[in-house]
């Protein structure tokens, strides 16, 4: 059984970053939009390996104390594993050690796993984008993580402050 140790990555992990990418979203960011918000340390990614491939990552922001969870990428052959739990839950830590307030993040009408994996880590839909995502105009469902009195200590996470 692999470890699956949750790592934080850098600017020699963007090519196993874009590989996710592609294999994960129809709509992707580019290799220049994550160089950038790595150079200008904008945003975090965290990831998971096996056998020295990336095999799942979290993009995430911490600005003026909130945090935004921009993608989070399994490898296909990967899901259903809780890689994405393992991450989304490492993220929230780290966001509750540095005392973030709120969290917020955008996902597609349509993700049915992602969206149970965020409720069940306490997000709570707050609203809608309309026509938001490019590639075919589905919705964007907005949700948001209030870290007060152990929100977002993810499931059978006991919450410490």
């Amino acid at each position: 059984m692999q470890d699956h140790s949750v790592c934080t990555l850098g600017v020699a992990d963007i090519d196993g970053v874009m590989d996710l990418e592609r294999m994960c979203f129809r709509t992707r960011w580019t290799r220049e939009q994550f160089l950038l918000g790595l150079e200008r340390r904008a945003y975090r990614i965290l990831g998971i390996r096996e056998r020295g491939v990336l095999i799942a990552y979290c993009a995430f922001s911490v600005i003026a104390g909130e945090m935004e969870v921009m993608n989070i990428a399994t490898h296909p052959f990967h899901r259903r594993k809780g890689l994405g739990s393992r991450l989304l839950a490492e993220t929230l830590r780290q966001c509750r050690a540095e005392g973030v307030a709120e969290g917020f993040l955008e996902v597609r009408r349509s993700n049915a796993g992602a969206i149970d994996l965020y409720e069940k880590f306490g997000f709570m839909q707050i609203g809608a984008r309309k026509n938001y995502y490019p590639d075919n105009n589905e919705d964007a469902l907005l949700f948001r993580l209030d870290f007060k009195d152990g929100q977002g200590a993810g499931p059978g996470t006991p919450f410490s402050a």
